[in-house]
């Protein structure tokens, strides 16, 4: 293994992660036999299988998982001593990675847009995907961070809370409710409601919140995204329990209301979580101060333009004293 290159590890690695040639292709840039020329050398270097292919499928062997291991750890290692070389040499520069849950798509664009005018050596990828798929990454520790609306309960973990995130309830614009005051949770929870999938925080939040009041929430519909329940609100559908942030620049703003609900907007935070156990890169830093630093502000600016929602009277969030 002495005379293994860094790039057959790299190539290794890619088919090991995708457990597909052609993917690990595409993703390197490289043709296909390249990439199986690449591997079959460091298979003859290790003088052992690495990887096994029945049918159509390509698995991992023992000694594979390990390979892969080392790569993760020889590749993260690599990455934060030059991230560290800029940083001494005071340029800011390398790679963050981030995987975000789809409901952040609606911030965290903003946020990178002037993350990247201050450090412009810095080259971000973003994923972007719902919450189980977001935990399945984090417990496989292939991002620097991730931004979840409500860190998981049964993982070890770093989570630094960095922004406001308010869970609303919004109507159709002609619909009974628009335009009632302090309308009761129990007479909300006798409407119709439009949520996303099971496991999404933004579900979990609202159910919570109601069923401590014994309360529960009647599911006429569940939808795979944010969008598709919005439109779904505006046709008359039902009623949905939203962040705030996903109202940001609706084009629809006059097809849907916030309604004044006891209670309501539930006051929550977003959070950037990684692994009790990761050290953070230099870059992984970087952007985590930055979010701690400047999202409320940036957020200010587009949630002040949200009709209806006035995060600074909200007259009830976070307390007992409401009755449904």
């Amino acid at each position: 293994m002495k005379n293994a290159t860094l790039r057959q590890l790299k190539v290794f690695e890619s088919v090991a992660r995708n457990l597909s040639f052609t993917r690990a292709a595409e993703e390197l840039h490289l043709t296909q036999p390249t990439v199986s020329i690449q591997l079959k050398q460091l298979t003859d270097l290790v003088g052992l299988p690495l990887l096994e292919q029945i049918g159509k499928k390509i698995y991992l062997t023992d000694l594979g998982r390990e390979l892969l291991l080392v790569c993760h750890d020889t590749f993260e290692g690599l990455s934060r001593f030059e991230m560290l070389a800029s940083d001494m040499k005071g340029v800011k520069a390398g790679k963050l990675r981030l995987a975000v849950v789809t409901t952040a798509k609606y911030f965290v664009p903003r946020l990178l847009g002037s993350f990247y005018a201050r450090y412009p050596g810095i080259e971000v990828s973003l994923k972007v995907t719902n919450r189980e798929r977001v935990l399945q990454r984090l417990a496989d520790n292939e991002d620097d961070l991730y931004i979840l609306g409500q860190p998981p309960e049964q993982m070890e973990v770093h989570a630094e809370a960095f922004l406001e995130n308010p869970l609303v309830v919004i109507a159709a614009h002609d619909h009974p409710l628009a335009g009632k005051k302090n309308i009761p949770l129990r007479r909300l929870a006798e409407e119709p409601f439009l949520v996303r999938e099971a496991g999404s925080g933004t579900r979990l939040s609202a159910e919570r919140f109601l069923n401590q009041l014994g309360l529960t929430l009647k599911v006429r519909m569940e939808l795979g995204s944010n969008e598709a329940i919005k439109q779904a609100v505006a046709g008359g559908l039902g009623i949905a329990v939203l962040s705030a942030h996903t109202l940001a620049l609706e084009r629809n703003s006059n097809e849907l209301a916030i309604l004044d609900v006891a209670g309501f907007p539930i006051r929550r935070q977003w959070y950037a979580v990684y692994p009790a156990d990761k050290r953070l890169s230099v870059v992984g830093s970087t952007f985590l101060d930055y979010l701690k630093r400047e999202s409320q502000s940036v957020a200010n600016l587009y949630l002040a333009g949200i009709p209806g929602f006035f995060p600074e009277t909200a007259h009830n969030a976070r307390t007992a004293k409401n009755k449904p």
